[in-house]
């Protein structure tokens, strides 16, 4: 049987990325990027609001790197990647998270975005690699 797993994103970023580096030359970086659904007004006259998805994305090696230097909070991007599912124990409470593990970023809207953009290199998942918490508060180390 057939399966996929691939998310395409385009977004603005909530806030700068957290950047942590696991040895020396293996950075990963953690952000939100939000998406948004214009609103409507059904048939019978009720108004739907817009409705704005936050997405948690991370990013390893050379695209933690291209995060650390280019994204910041308000940044427009282009997210392509895949969808992990994660649990940790943390005080005995087994906590989940859902996040895009980004194998593809590319920086939308200013020119020097655009001229980083170009010189970012997509980056493979790590083979083994510690789970990456919402926030700092929730680190498993």
């Amino acid at each position: 049987t057939m399966s996929l797993n691939k998310v395409l994103l385009i977004g603005n970023v909530g806030k700068d990325p957290e950047v942590r580096y696991v040895s020396d030359n293996n950075p990963v970086a953690n952000f939100s990027i939000a998406t948004s659904k214009k609103g409507f007004k059904t048939s019978d006259g009720k108004e739907i609001p817009d409705k704005t998805e936050w997405h948690n994305i991370v990013c390893w090696r050379g695209l933690a790197k291209l995060a650390e230097q280019y994204i910041k909070k308000g940044t427009q991007v282009y997210v392509e990647g895949e969808i992990q599912t994660r649990s940790w124990e943390k005080d005995g409470i087994t906590r989940y998270t859902t996040e895009i593990l980004a194998n593809d970023i590319q920086l939308l809207g200013r020119k020097a975005d655009n001229l980083a953009a170009e010189a970012s290199a997509s980056a493979p998942a790590p083979v083994a690699s510690q789970p990456i918490p919402d926030s700092a508060d929730d680190m498993p180390f």
